[in-house]
Order: structure tokens, then sequence, then C-alpha cells
């Protein structure tokens, strides 16, 4: 990056970059923090106050909103604009539009912000917002499509890398993911009633459901992968075929595996098989992507003692593995039935969330802000150090609390007396399970108190800095 720009020399379309950059932290600490608020309330539920827009009912969707659609969305913006230009070697296609896809996408946090506590629902797993804000989604999302894809249309290099495939792929996906399932029928401007119905309503909405995490919160996410690790490692990706065969399998695949989420359902059996037998493939792409970011750091390990960035890039991609391996196995019937409805499913999510995409999030974000600022690193290092610790502790914790939480509850459930009634009532145990939610509190609390270091270092960075235009490199047109 050139901090000495020359006058009149093209530059980066950089503004919407560092806008979605600061907003993500932003929403992260806020929607982190409603996560804390909801585990503290299923550990002592009179936490709620008794005030209905404290409920855990209503505060649920809203971190579930915060941490996914607001810090995630976010990242993803701020990444795939920074990525786009500079992989493309052009500025953005239509930079006001691409403001305009900033201002809509905090129009629509904010509306869900107020909306969710209010209790204004369609009661739809991460689809809970109502139709006028759907309607607001759409429109940010097409706006967004075609900021980044007539920015690859004007690309200055023949070759599209392949973090820009990943990137497309999501975009694409969650438009369809968006527009098939948020069908409604409008009764007044807070309500509406879902154009399907019955277990056709189930499964549009977990072929949604699922590809919000394999798009949204996979495919996106690989395209930061494929991008700031070998950057800040200062080595090429270990295979580009692999890479492409990487995202041909993923993107085939991830589509067909939501009916595992309705294992023993109405669904139609054969469906629900269909969903099993596609997300156990799903495994052999998951690894290969892990595999391939991972071994880019073959000659390199030694960074790792030194670069707290490239640890939160690494280790996020060890929980991305995890996660990958953990989702296909739950996915077979027998073992969903003891799963099923347990925390041990809370276990997976956050190990994905937390682990997966909140890890690798941070460490592309402290990549890129002091980048954007004109500086070489953030404002200290060895707050960033203890930030990855801190979180790793925390995500630990977490997730190994519900996973013994998880099948103890399952195998409680469905232990029998020799008469075939139950050896537990559900209250027993809701009892047994208090101490892994206070567990579970720990785990969210270190988290979270690293998202707050996080916020802070942001600020000590941005302060007092000018934002720095980067020069745009002169090289051969596409066509050349």
């Amino acid at each position: 990056m050139s901090n000495n720009t020359a006058p009149g020399s093209p530059v980066y379309s950089d503004t919407v970059v560092r806008l979605f950059s600061l907003a993500a932290v932003l929403w992260g600490v806020v929607g982190m923090l409603v996560g804390v608020i909801i585990a503290a309330q299923l550990t002592w539920p009179e936490l709620n106050l008794g005030i209905s827009f404290l409920s855990y009912g209503r505060l649920r969707p809203l971190h579930t909103n915060a941490v996914i659609f607001a810090f995630g969305g976010c990242v993803l913006f701020a990444t795939s604009y920074h990525v786009v230009q500079r992989t493309c070697q052009t500025k953005l296609f239509m930079p006001k539009l691409a403001m305009f896809t900033f201002i809509g996408w905090q129009l629509v946090i904010l509306a869900a912000a107020v909306s969710l506590p209010l209790g204004f629902t369609q009661g739809k797993e991460y689809a809970e917002l109502e139709w006028p804000i759907d309607l607001l989604i759409a429109v940010v999302w097409v706006s967004y499509a075609v900021v980044f894809f007539g920015t690859v249309g004007i690309r200055k290099v023949r070759h599209i890398y392949v973090a820009n495939w990943f990137f497309g792929a999501f975009i694409i996906a969650v438009a369809l993911l968006h527009i098939v399932n948020s069908a409604a029928i409008p009764v007044s401007l807070t309500k509406s009633y879902s154009a399907y119905a019955g277990v056709q309503d189930a499964m549009v909405q977990w072929w949604y459901g699922h590809n919000a995490v394999g798009f949204f919160l996979t495919a996106g996410f690989l395209g930061i992968m494929y991008y700031y690790i070998p950057k800040q490692a200062g080595r090429p990706v270990y295979s580009y075929r692999l890479s492409i065969v990487h995202f041909w399998a993923l993107i085939f695949t991830y589509m067909w595996a939501g009916p595992h989420h309705l294992h023993y359902t109405a669904l139609p059996d054969w469906v629900q098989s269909i969903g099993m037998i596609f997300s156990l493939v799903l495994l052999a792409p998951s690894w290969g992507g892990m595999i391939n970011g991972i071994m880019t750091l073959s000659g390199a390990w030694h960074k790792l003692r030194d670069d707290p960035i490239l640890k939160f890039l690494i280790v996020s991609l060890s929980f991305y593995g995890m996660s990958t391996f953990e989702g296909p196995m739950m996915s077979i019937k027998t073992v969903n039935a003891l799963s099923h409805y347990t925390d041990w499913t809370v276990g997976h999510v956050h190990s994905g969330a937390l682990g997966w995409v909140g890890l690798i999030s941070m460490g592309a974000l402290y990549h890129l802000i002091p980048r954007m600022y004109g500086k070489k690193q953030m404002y200290s290092v060895r707050a960033i150090e203890l930030h990855f610790w801190i979180a790793t502790i925390g995500i630990v914790l977490y997730i190994a609390a519900m996973w013994i939480a998880g099948v103890m509850q399952g195998l409680m459930w469905r232990a029998v007396n020799p008469d075939g009634t139950l050896v537990y009532t559900f209250v027993e145990s809701v009892k047994a399970t208090f101490p892994f939610y206070v567990i579970r509190l720990g785990g969210g609390l270190l988290y979270f108190a690293g998202m707050l270091i996080m916020a802070w270092n942001t600020v000590m960075t941005v302060r007092g800095s000018k934002p720095m235009p980067a020069q745009i490199p002169m090289v051969a047109p596409a066509h050349a």
C-alpha cells in the first residue's frame, strides 16, 4: 500500500471498506453482549426481570441476527470489497452504490434491533425479520451483487482469483435462499404468513437455514481465508488446484444438506436420507479446504510463534475442520437420535461460530484495519495476543460444556425402566444441566472480553489517524 499517492493517480474505493470494518467491530460487541445476557438468563431465568422485551424468546433471535448478519455480514462486506479490488486491480464498480449497501445494511440491522425485542417475528430460524425488512435486505443484496460482479467485470487482470469465486457463490446463493424462503403474504406492516405450509415450509426453511450456514458462514469466510492467510503469511496458497476442487465440490454438495435438521419428523424419509448422505460427502471438500489453508504455512510455521494474527487465522481453520467433522457425524440418523434438541447442537453451532467464523473474522480485521489507515500494524500487538488466548480458552470452555451437557441430556431423555417408564423427568435433566450452563456463561464472558479488547485496540489504532488512499498498480488490461 502506498502512503504517498501521487496526485491524480487512481486509488482504490476504500471508504466503504473502512466503514464496514469499524461497523463489524461495533456490532460484534453488541451481538456478543446479547449472547452473554441470554446465556446468563438460561442459567438464572429470573434475570429477565419479568420484562417481555428482555425475555429469552425475544433476545435470542436478536443475538443470532446480530452476530451472523450484523457482525458477520459487515465483515463479509468489508473483506469482499477489499479483496475484489486488490485481486482485480481496479476500484469498485459504482462506489456510490457500494455506499448505499453500507447505509442500507445498517438500516436493516437497526430495524432488526427494534422489531425483534418488540416481538415482531416470522418465527423462522435465521429468517425472523418481517416482510418490510426482508424487502430492504433483498434490495441491498442485489446492489451488493451489482457492485461485486461489476468490479470483477471491469478487472484489469485476466485471472479471477479463487477468493472471488467463493465471494461470488456466497452472494448468489444468499440472494436465492433469502428471496425463496422469505416469500410471504403480508396481513399488516408488522405481520405476514409464509407462502408455504406444513412440511413444505419446514423443508424450505431448513434448505435456507443450513445454507445460511453453508454460504453466508462458510463460503464467504472461505473467500476471506484464501486471501488473508497467504497475505499475512507471505506465502502462496498451498495448492491452487485443490482450491478449485474445494470450491466446486463445496458449493454443489452444501445445497442438499438441509434435511438433516428434520430427522424423525414428518419430512419424507427418503429426503432425510438424501440430506444425511450429502452431509457425509461434505466432509471431503471441507477438510480439503482446511488442509489447503493450514498447509499454506508449510515452510513458514515459525511465523505462528510471533504473529498473533496468523494464530487467529490458522486456529480458525482447526475449528472449521472440527465443526465440519462433527456436523456430518451428527447428521447420521442414529447419532441424531441422541443429539437432536440437546445442547450438543448448541456446542456444534458455536464451535463453528466462535471458533471458525469469529476467529477468522477477527484475524482478517486485524490485518485490514491498520492498512486502511496507513499503519503497519494495530496499536497493540500484545493486546491481539491477549485477545487470541482469552477467546480460545472461552471457546473451549463453551463447547466442552455444551458437548457434555448435550450427551447427558440425550441419554437422560431416552433412559427407560424395565416397565417402559422414563427414568428421569424433564425437570431432572434441566437441573443436571445447570453447572454446564454456568461454565458456558464463563466461556461466553471470556469471548466477549476478547471482543472488548479488540474494540479498544481498534479505537486506539484509528484515533488520530487519517484514512490513507491506496494507489492502484498499473497493469496491462484484461483483454490484452
